[in-house]
């Protein structure tokens, strides 16, 4: 009976635990031993650093009232104008007019500012032999040597349009030869062109006088 006492009391004593060595799997070694291998930040204990977004605008806070967002919506309006009118100075296709969209008008512009043009003199001597006209108390020479400046001014003006024109088409037709244009559309456009001040001209001269096209 005590033999039995003592067996008893064993069936209920708990199993040791074995130790858990499966239950969580060890990522393995990186194998640093092959050529060109580069640990990762991870593996040095580096943290990745978050991407800055350039540019991004952080959200505005709302207003408080109407004043207020009529005020932002008017201020966001002449920033809007500011931007479009320098990109349209400059160039950027997104903001140009319709009449100076396009690479055939940019290469038709480019050929008009490269090279000075004589139609830029005509208004300041259309603006002289009008100051003479109204002076009547000048000798007659100085009226018909007015008019004669200005009529050869007018005169080389259109011969400088029509060299213009030619560069233009034979330009255009030997880049862009798979496209249709209307040449007269461009002939009309360089030469509005040609006889504006270079500084007022818009979009604003991209290349020098001179400049090889």
């Amino acid at each position: 009976m005590s033999a039995t006492l003592r067996v008893v009391p064993s069936l209920f004593r708990r199993k040791p635990e074995e130790p858990a060595a499966s239950a969580v799997a060890t990522e393995p070694e990186p194998d640093t031993s092959v050529r060109g291998y580069t640990p990762s930040k991870r593996e040095l204990g580096k943290a990745t650093p978050k991407r800055v977004i350039s540019g991004r605008r952080l959200p505005e806070p709302p207003a408080a009232n109407r004043k207020e967002a009529a005020k932002r919506l008017r201020e966001k309006q002449r920033q809007e104008r500011l931007e479009a009118r320098e990109g349209m100075a400059n160039g950027e296709e997104r903001y140009l007019l319709a009449r100076d969209k396009g690479p055939v008008r940019k290469l038709v512009r480019d050929i008009v500012d490269s090279r000075r043009t004589i139609g830029t003199f005509f208004f300041g001597t259309t603006f002289l032999v009008m100051l003479v006209g109204f002076n009547r108390t000048l000798n007659p020479n100085i009226y018909f040597a007015a008019n004669a400046l200005f009529f050869v001014m007018l005169l080389a003006t259109l011969v400088d349009g029509f060299m213009i024109s030619r560069t233009v088409k034979k330009l255009v037709t030997a880049r862009f030869p798979d496209e249709t244009h209307k040449l007269r559309s461009l002939y009309l456009y360089a030469v509005m062109r040609s006889i504006s001040f270079r500084f007022i001209r818009n979009p604003k001269p991209q290349v020098k006088i001179g400049q090889a096209i």
